[in-house]
């Protein structure tokens, strides 16, 4: 991925990772497709992985779920995807990590 401070926000970063759904605009008509996936495939998908994996009780995992109930399991784990990224490309500029917090439940 590189230096972060390449890209101009954390949608480049999820624009470059081929994430971000097509857009085709032609003056008032707007449609929009499927992801892209241009760009660099590990990366893609490293954060989809790594959402797959995550516990149910982290804030990303509860948006995960909430979109998935209403768009559906694959929309739902893109969206996370973008999610995940946009944290990433904070933490590679700040050199700071936010927090995803993992709640334990009493077994």
């Amino acid at each position: 991925m590189g230096d972060a401070q390449r890209f101009a926000g954390p949608d480049g970063l999820c624009s470059w990772a081929g994430l971000t759904p097509r857009h085709h605009e032609s003056d008032t008509v707007v449609h929009r497709g499927h992801i892209t996936k241009q760009g660099s495939k590990l990366v893609r998908w490293a954060a989809v992985e790594a959402i797959q994996h995550q516990p149910a009780a982290t804030k990303i995992s509860v948006d995960r779920a909430r979109i998935e109930a209403r768009r559906g399991k694959n929309i739902g784990k893109i969206a996370a995807a973008r999610k995940l990224l946009t944290l990433v490309y904070y933490g590679l500029r700040d050199e700071h990590i936010r927090a995803l917090a993992y709640k334990r439940t009493a077994a």
